[in-house]
């Protein structure tokens, strides 16, 4: 399919070619949600704990004798009833991660940029290089492309772009190796460099196609 190149004025500068099989593909929506699901749960640190009366300092006699005293019976002013006691079912630190099939993973990301696509919501950037941290030219962009809140996908990290865009709300930066099904889908706009939607192609293209050129 063709898709505009726009540049930073956002004039159209060209065009360019969008491989079907990458951008074109009927979105599977319950792969994408599967890997927005093991996104998120890998954002998880699972470090959160707590300790049981068993870890609890102190409480190794029982606080009064069993009976004739009034009170309920007790074992140890560790228990969880008592001020510093143990906690009951106490969290303790866990691994969340999940993995993806490299398949699905790669479906995942064709079938969330053919959404955006098929939504109009994908704009073609002109490679342009940023040598110094300028927040106000990313500004500038994105007020001539009239976009509030969007990803960028460059063809490899950028540290004066990333850090440029750092501090605008609702900004992204990512790099094409780096993608992810989250961040594309939860940004309203989707900007790619010319430059990073030939690499999305190379990377995420199916194996068969790139054996085949290996071939030829």
């Amino acid at each position: 399919m063709l898709s505009n190149i726009l540049d930073k004025t956002g004039k159209k500068v060209g065009d360019i070619y969008l491989s079907d099989e990458i951008f074109g593909i009927e979105p599977n929506i319950s792969v994408l949600h599967e890997s927005i699901v093991v996104y998120l749960a890998n954002q998880r640190q699972g470090t959160k704990s707590a300790l049981t009366r068993a870890e609890v300092s102190g409480g190794g006699a029982k606080p009064w004798r069993q009976k004739g005293t009034g009170h309920a019976r007790q074992g140890s002013t560790r228990a969880p009833q008592w001020r510093h006691g143990g906690i009951v079912f106490a969290p303790k630190p866990r691994d969340y991660s999940r993995t993806l099939n490299k398949k699905v993973r790669k479906l995942a990301i064709r079938s969330v940029l053919s959404l955006k696509v098929k939504t109009e919501k994908l704009v073609i950037l002109e490679d342009f290089a940023m040598q110094s941290y300028k927040t106000k030219e990313v500004l500038g962009v994105l007020k001539n492309l009239s976009i509030e809140k969007a990803v960028f996908i460059l063809p490899e990290s950028n540290k004066f772009f990333v850090k440029s865009a750092s501090n605008i709300a609702g900004i992204k930066v990512l790099s094409a190796e780096s993608l992810n099904s989250y961040d594309i889908f939860y940004h309203e706009k989707l900007i790619i460099f010319k430059n990073a939607a030939k690499k999305i192609e190379e990377i995420f293209g199916s194996d068969k196609n790139k054996q085949e050129k290996v071939v030829a």
